[in-house]
């Protein structure tokens, strides 16, 4: 009765915002939904476009010998990169030769990237049933006093969610983008990209000219403007974050660009681009690169950066792009931690956390690293990544097995208990309620005005069960199922 009773007043609180917001949807279904699309990016690719297809390897894709071993990151370790494809001398010759050419047409007349100058801002990628969880993820952003406007990019009209777009999004101070919009200014462009390779194009017709990029199930924990106006960025321009495992560059690559292979000795983590900081101004050239890299990378660049590690795809390929142009960079050293909860067969990790660039970069810049076993205090949490499963209140409660939040017994349990130290750090029980509020209000709110959850009736009355199971009278206590 009392999770009847609080889920009557979740609909009730939500009702008039509701009311209006069917009424405002229905008014603007009269006009057209497209959001205003910049000419001025539709004429940067049109420029763009045939640098990248003059410029096309010619070489067959490499043949993997096996898939590289996903290494955790030891800065002891140096042994040396894994040689695991195999191409030809005459291929490596037509790669070579190809991303020579397209450097050259870049540096010798880049066209000119469209942004609104002095402008900051978030950029994400998102449809289907990644929509719900980027509103979580945005409000868990707004709890945090930030303000950033956001630019949503949909890859077509098929992911549009009108409700969504028009109403939550807005409100949100963020908006939608039809990529296609933009791609088909060039026709047939964008028959050759997938949707795993948009995170780059977003970055690239995003209005702004410095970008904190977020995946849709990632969200800071401090206000993130700071990083704008801080070093590591103000004198980087570009700032990644680490994933668990050593890089597993292939050899080939560095003889395809042209540049020396690092020392193993000096051999940094690999790239985990949930989060990436960017300065459209000061590297126009890295992302061209990196585009062109995405471009072809299921081909080619994918694979020579990452020779089927865990997480093969575009992480690699930005600070890839970076090195080769000499343009500088940093990466956060402080080294990824996973959170999940315990189980009877050990751990079941559903999140990543990533640490404050600034702090970190104090510590560096000072010669103290923590990963080489320096035992100055850690840096403070600021990132969370709910990578796998995404908490879709939808999907949730069926993932698995391992499941987050239902445990071995069937019963529902917290999702973020362990590690101990880091989930003290993180903000532990508060973080995680402050995260299921924002995923209840989502649940509620969405529950039958989105595609993705149609015919679902019982998306806000689980959550809300969940909640009140978990967050309600006892915070935090194992309680049964319902």
């Amino acid at each position: 009765m009392a999770t009847f009773r609080s889920q009557l007043r979740r609909r009730n609180a939500l009702f008039a915002l509701g009311l209006v917001a069917i009424f405002i949807w229905t008014f603007a279904s009269f006009w057209s939904p497209t959001p205003s699309t910049s000419s001025s990016h539709e004429e940067f690719w049109r420029d763009f476009h045939p640098l990248l297809t003059a410029s096309a390897p010619s070489a067959k894709s490499p043949v993997r010998l096996r898939n590289a071993e996903s290494v955790g990151f030891d800065p002891k370790n140096t042994d040396p990169l894994p040689d695991l494809l195999k191409l030809s001398p005459e291929d490596v010759s037509d790669l070579k030769l190809a991303h020579g050419n397209f450097l050259a047409s870049i540096k010798q007349s880049p066209p000119s990237l469209h942004y609104q100058p002095h402008t900051r801002g978030l950029v994400s990628t998102a449809g289907g049933s990644y929509l719900p969880v980027l509103v979580m993820s945005l409000r868990m952003l707004r709890r945090t006093g930030s303000t950033l406007p956001m630019e949503v990019f949909l890859a077509s009209w098929d992911e549009y969610e009108g409700y969504l777009c028009q109403i939550v999004l807005p409100s949100l101070n963020a908006q939608c983008i039809v990529l296609s919009e933009i791609l088909d200014a060039v026709s047939d462009s964008k028959t050759k990209i997938e949707k795993y390779q948009y995170k780059v194009f977003a970055m690239l017709f995003s209005s702004f000219e410095e970008i904190l990029f977020l995946d849709a199930d990632a969200f800071p924990l401090q206000n993130p403007e700071i990083l704008f106006t801080s070093d590591p960025f103000l004198s980087k321009g570009l700032i990644t974050w680490p994933d668990f495992w050593r890089p597993t560059t292939s050899p080939l690559y560095y003889d395809i660009s042209q540049h020396q292979p690092p020392n193993p000795a000096t051999i940094r983590q690999s790239t985990e681009s949930g989060e990436l900081l960017l300065s459209k101004r000061t590297h126009t050239l890295t992302l061209l690169l990196a585009t062109y890299y995405n471009f072809y990378g299921p081909s080619h660049y994918y694979p020579l950066l990452s020779q089927g590690a865990a997480g093969e795809g575009d992480k690699e390929t930005f600070l890839a792009a970076a090195t080769t142009l000499h343009q500088p960079f940093y990466q956060v050293s402080e080294p990824i931690r996973a959170v999940g909860r315990g189980t009877p067969d050990g751990f079941a990790g559903s999140t990543m956390v990533q640490y404050d660039p600034i702090e970190d970069y104090l510590l560096t810049t000072k010669g103290e690293w923590r990963i080489k076993g320096d035992p100055a205090p850690a840096p403070r949490p600021f990132f969370v990544h709910v990578n796998f499963p995404k908490f879709n209140p939808a999907t949730v409660f069926t993932e698995g097995p391992p499941n987050p939040v239902v445990d071995e017994r069937g019963k529902y349990t917290r999702a973020w208990t362990s590690p101990d130290d880091v989930v003290a750090a993180f903000g532990g029980l508060e973080t995680e309620k402050g995260y299921w509020t924002e995923i209840l209000w989502t649940a509620c709110a969405l529950e039958g005005r989105i595609t993705s959850w149609r015919g679902r009736e019982d998306v806000c009355e689980k959550t809300s069960d969940y909640w009140d199971t978990i967050f309600g009278d006892g915070e935090g206590e194992d309680h049964g199922h319902g």
